[in-house]
């Protein structure tokens, strides 16, 4: 089922605040790698091609949405995140042709095209910044160039205008010899981050999303959007900046302080995302407009995807997947189902009144949920946990996102060499940390890549038991980009897609359930109990015209324990519960119907049940 027969919330259901309701409300969205997801020419990356050969699979899934990652022209530095031409495609995913041909392919399945979107920064390829380098052009003040520090040397260690550090490693400021200043570039130094004070920029930018948006695609993920407004003094100076007003925060541990603070959630990004909406979104219809939101708290995503304030539809927010991670990225804090179940609160109760969620644990960025969370250690916990967070995710209100593969349970790649990673910041990381500051030993750090690092949700979309795992030929002369993970033999989705039993199967339920029950994609949403270990257990009620109420009831053990079932849980249940009236269960309606009899839960044992 798609967007083209799947049932359309009626306005009488409230969603976001908006009338009439959008179209995405009870949408389900499925995330595309372009890189990972099939090769059909047999140069190991994936490309355009292969993702509309593919189509058939995700109609069948029953999703309404793709997100393609970025497929623009680039070096590839950061895997297509450094763009250095927004309206031509990328040789290695194809041609602008192939785009085309997807597009329409998808749409006659029904299905929605949202491109990922990268404006906080270009590529130093990009031609913008090749003209910026010339202080006399009229680009001149396109990026953010600054002078080296008084009485230092340019390009001399120490000389960068601030002590700022880059995410990916290394200072955050790149001498350019032939402007003679240095570039700001909060990612890699090959992704220059662009100056959003300046009007012309923002305006050429508008100018190219228009462009994408009368081609034909359905709207965009903006990465990292919340990062284009920058912290300045009143004369446009930075933080730390010599002669400026604002003082920077001290350097950490690795040797530099973060733009973080100064450049996430900035003074000037509702302005910003306000004139965006204004200038390439108003006066069109059926488009969803999406914003990664880095710095961005639960009371701030109320406001920003508020209709009523024109800014964005929704936000991925990210405060729930750092509840594992400490004062660093690679700092491993153990799982506790308390802190997870107080971040997605938090995020829930936001948008109570106004407002939307975006809904996840996996992204391209993300490591796999059923290793980082779950326990992919024998198969029987693997399916169950995989489903156990799948039912989590997709029973709350919001919009949910499938990563691919994640609807297999596919887990993390487990490398054990650095050799074995190609991302960027992983292999900076490793380098920074244990060869340079000397903050981390190698074996500690080894353990944070295997549980953090991204390349463990870039491993290649496992179809098949085959050499390659589907995702390319067999028999190709060419390896995949990144090595297939070796469980592909037994996690595939061939082996899947018959099973009833399979996580696939489980995911095509969720998605069912979010297409036809307005109490899952619009009821409010409760928690039923806030302390417990183990279960994390809600309600789902839905308010009929006529004063009924629809309501549900979800209760998920996220250990591999039994659990007794909470109090507050328990009470509800007093009166007992009949399969049928158990409307999903991770192992089946018979044995959930006994463990809620016993006052328990199995190991990775989630149901929803009708009250």
């Amino acid at each position: 089922m798609t967007t083209m027969n799947r049932p359309v919330l009626p306005d009488s259901v409230r969603t976001n605040g908006a009338t009439p309701n959008p179209w995405w409300a009870n949408a389900v969205v499925y995330q595309i790698y372009p890189r990972s997801f099939q090769d059909s020419n047999g140069d190991g990356i994936g490309d355009l091609k292969g993702i509309t050969s593919r189509l058939d699979y995700i109609a069948d899934l029953g999703v309404d949405v793709i997100w393609l990652s970025p497929v623009y022209q680039s070096p590839q530095e950061d895997n297509g995140y450094d763009i250095s031409d927004y309206e031509a495609i990328d040789p290695i995913f194809g041609t602008m042709d192939d785009m085309d041909e997807l597009l329409a392919e998808a749409h006659k399945r029904g299905i929605k095209v949202i491109m990922d979107l990268v404006v906080n920064h270009t590529s130093d390829e990009h031609a913008w910044f090749q003209e910026s380098r010339d202080p006399n052009s009229s680009k001149a003040d396109w990026y953010w160039w600054r002078p080296a520090k008084p009485g230092m040397e340019p390009g001399a260690p120490g000389a960068e205008p601030n002590e700022w550090g880059s995410y990916f490693g290394g200072s955050a400021w790149q001498y350019d010899a032939k402007r003679g200043e240095y570039f700001l570039h909060q990612y890699s130094k090959k992704q220059p981050d662009l100056n959003w004070e300046n009007p012309q920029v923002r305006k050429a930018v508008y100018a190219m999303m228009n462009w994408w948006m009368d081609k034909g695609i359905d709207g965009f993920r903006m990465d990292v959007i919340t990062q284009i407004s920058k912290v300045v003094d009143k004369n446009g100076r930075l933080p730390g900046e010599a002669g400026s007003e604002i003082d920077d925060y001290p350097a950490g541990p690795e040797g530099y302080s973060s733009p973080y603070p100064f450049s996430s959630d900035g003074p000037r990004i509702d302005e910003f995302l306000q004139e965006m909406r204004r200038e390439v979104f108003e006066k069109r219809g059926g488009y969803m407009n999406v914003g990664e939101a880095p710095g961005v708290d639960a009371a701030r995503n109320e406001y920003i995807t508020d209709p009523d304030h024109k800014e964005l539809d929704m936000l991925f927010l990210f405060d729930h997947v750092g509840i594992d991670q400490g004062d660093s990225k690679w700092d491993i804090v153990k799982f506790d189902v308390r802190h997870l179940r107080e971040q997605l609160k938090a995020q829930q109760e936001a948008v109570h009144d106004r407002g939307w969620a975006s809904l996840f644990t996996c992204n391209h960025d993300q490591p796999r949920v059923v290793t980082r969370w779950g326990d992919d250690s024998n198969e029987e916990n693997r399916v169950h946990s995989a489903k156990a967070f799948g039912m989590l995710i997709h029973l709350h209100r919001g919009t949910p996102y499938i990563y691919q593969g994640e609807e297999l349970g596919m887990t993390g790649a487990h490398f054990t060499e650095l050799s074995q990673y190609r991302d960027l910041e992983s292999i900076n990381a490793y380098r920074q940390r244990v060869e340079e500051a000397k903050v981390q030993s190698g074996e500690s750090m080894m353990d944070s890549l295997a549980l953090f690092g991204r390349d463990n949700a870039r491993t290649p979309m496992q179809w098949d038991g085959s050499k390659y795992a589907g995702f390319t030929a067999a028999d190709a002369k060419t390896e995949p980009w990144l090595s297939v993970n070796p469980n592909h033999v037994e996690i595939n989705a061939a082996a899947q897609f018959d099973d009833p039993d399979s996580v696939y199967a489980f995911y095509k339920k969720l998605v069912n359930l979010r297409h036809n029950s307005a109490v899952v994609s619009a009821g409010e949403w409760a928690l039923v109990d806030d302390d417990d270990e183990q279960v994390y257990a809600f309600t789902r009620t839905l308010t009929n015209a006529d004063g009924t109420a629809e309501r549900m009831l979800v209760a998920i053990n996220l250990t591999g324990r039994h659990a007794a079932l909470p109090k507050p849980v328990a009470d509800l249940l007093a009166d007992g519960v009949s399969e049928d009236r158990i409307i999903l269960s991770t192992y089946d309606a018979i044995h959930s119907a006994k463990s809620l009899a016993n006052g328990e839960l199995a190991g990775w044992e989630g149901v929803v049940v009708e009250l």
